[in-house]
C-alpha cells in the first residue's frame, strides 16, 4: 500500500449524503506550525451535513474533492517545524474547519490539547464542536445560578451539553424532545416537556415564567421564545439566523479555542459533563452516519471510527 495515500470520505459535488464516498486521497504533511494526527475517531455535526449540501462556512473554501469534519481524537505521527508543545505519540483531541474524516489530518497545533486518560476516543472526538458552540451559548447569554432556563432541541448534541453546563451553573432548566428522549433530559438534570401542539401551555405547567431560552433546534421557535422572555438578548440560537434577525434575538457564531477545550474537556474528565455517544459508523458509512445526523432527532452525539490506538 502507497504509505504517502490515506482512506477519506469526501464529496466530489455538493448534494445529499450519497456524494459522500470513501475513496484514497494524498496524505497530508505537517507544514510550520502544524500537526499530522492520524485520526482515531471524529464527530459528526449538522454543520457536516450542511456543508456538504452546499453550505460554506465563513472563512472556508471548499475544493473538490473536499473532505468534510470539524473536529477529532487522535494521535500525533509528525510535527512541523515550529511546534514546541506536542510530541510523536500523544494522543490528543481538536477541530479544524475541514478534513477530519480521514485517516489524517494536518492541523494548526494551536488547535490542539492533550488527550485526559478519562475520555475515551469517541468522547474525545465528538466533544469539541458541540461543547464549544454550548458553552458560547452559555457565556452569551449570561446563564447563572437560579436563572429558569428553556432548550429547544435539549436532546441534539449541543442541546445536551449546554443543558448540563446550565444545570452545573445552578439554573432550573427545561428543555423540548421528543418523548423517547425524555429520560435522557432527567439525567441530565432537566425537566422535559413535548415539543409540538399545545408547547406553550405545557411549558407554562412546568415553570411560570424563564429567564433565558436557547434554541438548538429551529422549527421557528424563536417566535415561542419572545413570548416567554422579555429580554430578547437573553433568547439566543444557532439554527435560526434570519428569523433571530427579523426579532432581534441573538445568534451564537461559536468562539473555540485550545483553552476553551481544555476547560470542557476537564468537566468531562472530572465526571461532571458528559459526552453521550449514541452511536458510532465506520468510515465507509459516512453517508449513513449524515443521514442519521440530518434526522434531527437522535440524543447526543454521532461519531465515525475511523481508526485503532
Amino acid at each position: 500500500m502507497n504509505a504517502t495515500l490515506m482512506t477519506a470520505a469526501a464529496f466530489d459535488e455538493f448534494g445529499p449524503a450519497e456524494v459522500l464516498r470513501t475513496r484514497r486521497m494524498e496524505r497530508p504533511s505537517a507544514e510550520r506550525g502544524e500537526v499530522l494526527v492520524r485520526i482515531i475517531s471524529a464527530g459528526v455535526q449538522l454543520t457536516d451535513a450542511a456543508i456538504r449540501a452546499g453550505w460554506t462556512p465563513p472563512g472556508a473554501r471548499i475544493v473538490f474533492p473536499q473532505i468534510p469534519g470539524n473536529d477529532f481524537s487522535g494521535i500525533v505521527v509528525a510535527l512541523g517545524s515550529d511546534v514546541e508543545d506536542l510530541n510523536l505519540g500523544d494522543e490528543v483531541l481538536g477541530y479544524s474547519m475541514l478534513g477530519s474524516y480521514a485517516e489524517y489530518a494536518a492541523v494548526p497545533a494551536s488547535q490542539i490539547i492533550l488527550k485526559p486518560q478519562a475520555l475515551s476516543w469517541d468522547e474525545a472526538g465528538a466533544l469539541s464542536a458541540s461543547g464549544q458552540t454550548a458553552l458560547t451559548a452559555f457565556e452569551d447569554l449570561g446563564i447563572a445560578q437560579g436563572d429558569r432556563v428553556l432548550v429547544h432541541g435539549a436532546a441534539g448534541g449541543v442541546g445536551t451539553i449546554f443543558t448540563q453546563l446550565a444545570v452545573l451553573a445552578g439554573a432550573e432548566v427545561v428543555g423540548t424532545a421528543g418523548e423517547v428522549n425524555h429520560h435522557h433530559l432527567r439525567a441530565l438534570g432537566a425537566h422535559p416537556v413535548s415539543y409540538g401542539p399545545g408547547e406553550m401551555d405545557r411549558l407554562r405547567d412546568v415553570v411560570a415564567g424563564f429567564d433565558a431560552v436557547f434554541d438548538a433546534a429551529g422549527h421557528e421557535n424563536l417566535r415561542l421564545a419572545v413570548g416567554l422572555v422579555d429580554d430578547r438578548a437573553r433568547i439566543a440560537t444557532i439554527v435560526d439566523m434570519s428569523l433571530a434577525d427579523e426579532l432581534g434575538c441573538r445568534i451564537v457564531r461559536s468562539r473555540r479555542t485550545a483553552e476553551r477545550l481544555g476547560d470542557l474537556a476537564r468537566l468531562v474528565a472530572d465526571g461532571r459533563l458528559r459526552v453521550h455517544i449514541r452511536r458510532t459508523f465506520r468510515l465507509d458509512e459516512a453517508a449513513e452516519a449524515h443521514r442519521d445526523v440530518e434526522t434531527g432527532h437522535g440524543r447526543g452525539k454521532i461519531a465515525l471510527r475511523i481508526g485503532e490506538p
